[in-house]
């Protein structure tokens, strides 16, 4: 099997109840990202914390802000792997002018299983990067989520479309 890594794409505060752009179903995305944060450490997985930062300069109706509560990653989700990397962006594309891709390469990672929010923004823009077809990427769905299912839906689509391979965790991990 391939070396992989589990991205775990901006599960931050502003995406839940109380936060200034909260998803549809954010609770469950996390809670069954949680679960493959558990098979993926059992298993010796890497994984690896995404964020995205606003800075302050970028002006209102945003989210995301430095230095604020929505920003933080979510602590569940932090606290189920608190040493692993935090790679910040400011593009939807994880790859995007960050070190995700070297930092993929320094632990040999063949394969990338992504997870997190939003579907049809991060998560997409990501599974298509020109940079990440290096590593086949695969998106596990019940661990994403956005603004609601019908935008939900269509991103999985236009991801399946591309060739991304779209599955439920235990494929996601070689157990199905």
């Amino acid at each position: 099997m391939a070396k992989q890594a589990l991205i775990v794409i901006d599960i931050q505060n502003d995406y839940f109840p109380g936060g200034k752009y909260p998803l549809h179903q954010p609770e469950e995305a996390k809670q069954n990202t949680l679960s493959a944060m558990a098979i993926a450490t059992e298993k010796g997985v890497p994984i690896i914390h995404i964020q995205h930062v606003v800075p302050a300069a970028a002006g209102e109706g945003l989210f995301f802000y430095e230095h604020s509560q929505g920003v933080e990653i979510h602590s569940d989700i932090f606290d189920a792997a608190p040493h692993a990397p935090v790679i910040t962006k400011q593009h939807a594309d994880c790859f995007e002018k960050t070190t995700l891709d070297e930092v993929l390469q320094s632990l040999g990672v063949e394969e990338i299983l992504l997870a997190g929010m939003m579907t049809h923004n991060c998560v997409t823009h990501t599974a298509l990067s020109p940079a990440a077809q290096r590593y086949n990427p695969k998106v596990i769905e019940p661990c994403t989520c956005t603004v609601d299912p019908i935008a939900h839906l269509l991103a999985l689509d236009s991801m399946q479309v591309r060739g991304i391979e779209i599955v439920d965790i235990a494929t996601a991990f070689g157990q199905a």
